[in-house]
């Protein structure tokens, strides 16, 4: 497939595509104030919980959780997310806490060679005016909760939500409280009750068919070893593609941690979700691998297995009578392999926030909920599909496939259709170029003209697999 115009945003209304928001900076007050109900406080939640707090509404989050906090390794937060982050005034602190890196950089994974590489630093910053971020999980998810603190924000936790009444809107938790709300947003997860209860019939997760090692490395053991220099003396993000598997090696707490993600076929028994591991399983599953990463393996203390589900689009993510609507994984789970699950959540709060810094009579509650499924849908979904895709371009076996892979890679500069998608132009383009809240600007003003389903459209995206 060959595409040679430049790639352009088809927003799917009247509205001036040129027109631009990006000097947003600050949200605004709403004309009137509305009792919301978060349903979740992870990253998503907790975001949304901050912005719809700061547009002036009052806001209660439900976590079923003992105790807040995240589990898992690394994340990366692309521009998207990061602007998101310094707009509800999070980023410094995300910051203080986190590493840039310079480089994408992928290794074939038996030579170690270097067949890609993207820069980050500077050119994420010049093109995207936004931070490419690495962050512990754990350090991202508190600083959002020390914001929501900051701000007043009812965090209630052991509140797991199992009950809904769509006509009082009221949600009613395992210990048989109530909480009413003007909206309720389901942050809760891929496994969502939420998602169920608003399609009408159990909508659960499905097996990927991959799994996900995650494993963190204390750098000084990483220093005695000449050989591993090149992952520690300067912060990039390191991928090694293989037969059926992919590894991501990158840098966390200022570079005092080893982030390593293995994405490989899944292993676990059936119902079995999390599962502990061993440096001697992946030794022993990667021992015909580039050298580099076996002595890497072996500086592991411990490592835990994660089955990995996605989700099938939707239907729809707003209960067709109350004022009901499910975001993030709730909605549009995705495979890790983009590095752009939890950005899409992040977006989706932007999206919402920003309408409901608008709004100005409770009758304009559900087709504003209506306009940000419709604003978010299209994108989330080829987040979902592209992530899903990349399963077919990462674990190639070696063969002709792998071989016109590489050539592909080989060809620079690199064109639409590169096989490495944060270096293809359009697609960079579409992950990347995406301002959340200038979208919610757009759909406001053309709500206020009388259309209620404004959409997002990336135009000339390529989305074939078979490279």
């Amino acid at each position: 497939m060959t595409i040679s115009e430049a790639p352009t945003i088809n927003h799917d209304s009247t509205a001036d595509s040129n027109s631009s928001y990006t000097s947003f900076t600050t949200i605004a007050t709403a004309p009137i104030s509305l009792d919301i109900i978060i349903v979740g406080a992870g990253l998503g939640g907790l975001t949304a919980a901050i912005g719809l707090t700061l547009a002036g509404h009052n806001v209660t989050v439900l976590e079923q959780a003992a105790e807040l906090g995240e589990v898992g390794a690394g994340i990366q937060i692309p521009p998207p997310s990061s602007k998101i982050l310094k707009t509800i005034g999070c980023l410094d602190s995300v910051l203080s806490k986190a590493i840039l890196p310079y480089d994408f950089k992928i290794f074939s994974w038996k030579s170690g060679n270097l067949i890609s590489e993207q820069n980050l630093i500077p050119y994420v910053k010049d093109q995207y005016h936004g931070e490419y971020i690495h962050v512990h999980r754990a350090d991202y998810h508190r600083v959002l909760v020390e914001r929501c603190e900051e701000l007043n924000v009812k965090v209630l936790l052991n509140s797991r939500v199992d009950h809904i009444d769509f006509d009082s809107n009221t949600v009613t938790t395992s210990t048989r409280i109530s909480y009413t709300g003007d909206i309720i947003v389901g942050y809760d997860g891929i496994k969502s009750e939420l998602r169920s209860f608003i399609l009408g019939y159990p909508d659960l997760p499905y097996n990927t068919g991959d799994l996900a090692y995650r494993a963190l490395i204390d750098v000084e053991e990483m220093k005695k070893y000449d050989e591993l220099k090149f992952l520690y003396e300067k912060p990039n993000i390191n991928f090694w593609w293989g037969p059926q598997s992919h590894i991501v090696v990158y840098l966390l707490q200022g570079g005092k941690t080893c982030n390593v993600v293995i994405l490989s076929p899944d292993n676990l028994e059936p119902g079995v979700f999390v599962e502990h591991s061993s440096k001697e399983e992946l030794t022993e599953l990667f021992k015909d691998w580039d050298p580099r990463l076996i002595k890497l393996f072996e500086l592991i203390h411990s490592t835990s297995k994660w089955k990995l589900q996605n989700s099938r689009e939707l239907s729809t993510w707003t209960h067709k009578s109350s004022n009901c609507i499910i975001l993030g994984d709730a909605s549009h789970a995705t495979l890790p392999y983009l590095a752009s699950g939890a950005s899409s959540a992040l977006e989706d709060a932007a999206v919402l926030t920003g309408l409901l810094s608008h709004i100005e009579s409770k009758d304009q509650i559900h087709p504003i909920l209506e306009l940000t499924e419709s604003l978010r849908k299209w994108r989330s979904t080829q987040i979902v599909k592209g992530s899903t895709q990349c399963q077919n371009i990462y674990h190639l076996k070696d063969g002709q496939d792998q071989l016109i892979r590489d050539s592909k890679l080989a060809d620079l500069p690199p064109k639409i259709g590169y096989p490495n998608r944060w270096a293809d132009p359009s697609f960079q383009q579409f992950l990347w170029g995406y301002e959340a809240f200038d979208e919610a600007e757009r759909g406001w003003k053309e709500f206020k003209k009388g259309n209620h389903s404004v959409k997002y459209h990336f135009d000339n995206l390529y989305e074939d697999s078979k490279l």
